[in-house]
């Protein structure tokens, strides 16, 4: 604890301490808002609970809800970049921590790079609406993605996405210039997205049909998708595997932690930046899917909309306002842009901490002159993450990014916990309120949404973290500097 809270207080040589309260509510939101709304909200209630993907979101929320308070204990106690890897560092020790930082380039530098490969096609989407054209073919996509007609003969085969490398390229340089200048443009899309997500919930409203909300939780049965996947739909597993599904759409507030050493006074205000930017999506969030489900059905999600899903009940039944599909593809895209914006913010201040502790390279934890932002890190991250959402196709990931950040919540919930047992003297400006018993509900809510995500998650999961090992007992291990303090 002592050695960690010395980088709180290397305000000379570290990280510039700009961001406020508000700026901080903002970051959540920027990095909550995105393609989990738009998108997952309409998967779920197609593949898992129907009308009553409202009770998954609540699930997902209190879940959240439960993480959120352990995680402002901690960012008001040890105010240090790095999130939950810092907080398992300085509870459980430095191999629990590496497997968490480790996981956490599930959740920020891979889902950048995905985020990244879904903006190129929205931006595509948004290129016809205005000019009538899109960008050629082999110009926005992968080259393992080819174009084929009805025989199955190659039409246009894909060289690289450029729309895809070029917004991380974009959001890169912004995050070098600064923390400050991220914030007022990540602020001013939050603005935008917000604005079009209460636009919906508004108009939509009077556009509910009750046959629609008639049978709200579904009996109990298996839907299996276009793909073959089978899944539990309606009942008590079918809620649960929805709350799994649009916890996609929770990630992010965690990232507010990421920036504590970047906080103006960050012991009042990381517990405010975390718990209000919760606060506020949850509700939005609550409303949108109640709308929507109520708007279309469950075979309209299935059958028609499929990804497009709000854009197409808002075309097929709220015909008096047709404009508002085209500013959701303009919110879709404004909320892409602020994920990416601080998922790799997030990425760079994880790998920043692990740096200092020796345990990736010191090119991670080198600040620009000037600026004061681990620049190499952001360049570095820009390669991985751009040469992935420019040659490689997106659906790669799926769930992983859900299931790594569940697993890490759970274990920032256990942090909590430890720390009032190994140190119960020390100063807390924000206490979790009812430990054990808000730790342990934080526990066993996230591995239940782990267990809702089935199997073939857990797999890919387990061979993340396998490689993981290989390269902590390879490299980590030898250059920790708690371990070896002298290197």
């Amino acid at each position: 604890m002592s050695q960690l809270m010395q980088q709180v207080d290397n305000g000379e040589h570290g990280l510039k301490r700009t961001l406020g309260a508000g700026n901080l509510i903002a970051l959540g939101i920027g990095a909550i808002i995105g393609a989990g709304l738009f998108v997952r909200t309409a998967a779920a209630a197609a593949q898992n609970a129907g009308p009553s993907v409202t009770i998954g979101f609540i699930l997902a929320a209190v879940g959240c809800a439960f993480a959120g308070l352990c995680y402002a204990e901690f960012a008001s106690m040890i105010p240090v970049a790095g999130s939950a890897y810092t907080y398992s560092y300085a509870t459980m020790g430095e191999f629990i921590a590496w497997i968490i930082g480790w996981d956490l380039v599930l959740e920020y530098a891979v889902g950048a790079a995905t985020v990244g490969i879904a903006w190129s096609e929205y931006f595509n989407n948004l290129l016809e609406i205005i000019t009538g054209s899109k960008m050629p073919y082999e110009w926005c996509h992968s080259p393992f993605e080819s174009l084929k007609d009805a025989a199955g003969n190659v039409i246009s085969q894909g060289y690289v996405n450029l729309p895809a490398f070029a917004i991380i390229l974009l959001l890169t340089m912004l995050l070098i210039r600064g923390t400050k200048e991220s914030a007022f443009v990540n602020g001013l899309i939050v603005i935008t997205k917000v604005a079009i997500v209460i636009l919906f919930i508004a108009f939509g409203w009077s556009y509910i049909n009750p046959v629609n909300h008639a049978n709200y939780i579904p009996a109990a049965t298996t839907y299996i998708d276009d793909s073959g996947v089978s899944h539990h739909f309606g009942g008590f597993w079918g809620i649960v595997g929805a709350a799994g599904t649009v916890f996609f759409a929770f990630i992010g507030f965690d990232a507010v932690s990421t920036a504590a050493q970047e906080a103006k006074n960050p012991k009042k205000d990381m517990p405010i930046g975390i718990l209000g930017s919760l606060a506020v999506c949850t509700i939005l969030y609550i409303l949108f899917a109640h709308v929507l489900t109520g708007v279309a059905s469950v075979e309209d999600f299935r059958n028609n909309g499929k990804e497009a899903s709000v854009a197409y009940a808002i075309k097929t039944y709220m015909h008096e306002h047709v404009w508002l599909a085209n500013l959701v593809t303009i919110a879709i895209l404004a909320g892409f842009s602020s994920v990416i914006l601080v998922m790799l913010m997030g990425q760079s201040r994880v790998f920043y901490s692990m740096s200092i502790d020796g345990l990736v390279p010191k090119v991670f934890s080198t600040l620009h002159p000037k600026f004061r932002t681990p620049y190499k890190s952001n360049w570095i991250f820009f390669v991985v993450c751009g040469l992935f959402a420019a040659f490689i196709p997106g659906d790669i990931v799926g769930d992983m990014t859900s299931i790594g950040t569940l697993f890490a919540f759970a274990l920032v919930c256990a942090g909590v916990w430890i720390m009032r047992v190994k140190q119960p003297g020390l100063k807390r400006e924000f206490k979790t309120p009812w430990v054990p018993v808000i730790a342990s509900l934080g526990i066993i809510s996230c591995l239940l949404m782990m267990a809702g995500l089935g199997w073939t998650n857990w797999l890919r999961l387990l061979g993340w973290l396998a490689l993981g090992f290989i390269i902590y007992f390879g490299y980590s291990r030898k250059n920790s500097k708690l371990r070896n303090p002298d290197k």
